[in-house]
């Protein structure tokens, strides 16, 4: 039995370039708050600097899975 194949394997170059898609969209989203309201910002990362490491861990995986879940969810 012989399997047929739709579209082609992507190469290196297709993924690097997806990489830096999606590089380039987070640093876009990271810009706009401290862009818009840069005195808000800096106090949220002051608030987030007095967190302990278990909150933060705990944000960190948190915000992993979520973005497993959504790249599952979109490819």
């Amino acid at each position: 039995m012989e399997f047929i194949t739709i579209g082609t394997k992507p190469n290196q170059m297709d993924i690097w370039q997806e990489f830096l898609v999606a590089l380039a969209l987070l640093l876009v989203i990271e810009g706009i708050l401290p862009f818009l309201n840069p005195a808000h910002w800096r106090d949220t990362m002051r608030k987030a600097s007095e967190l302990s490491d278990e909150s933060v861990r705990w944000l960190g995986l948190l915000s992993m899975v979520f973005g497993i879940i959504l790249l599952y969810w979109v490819h």
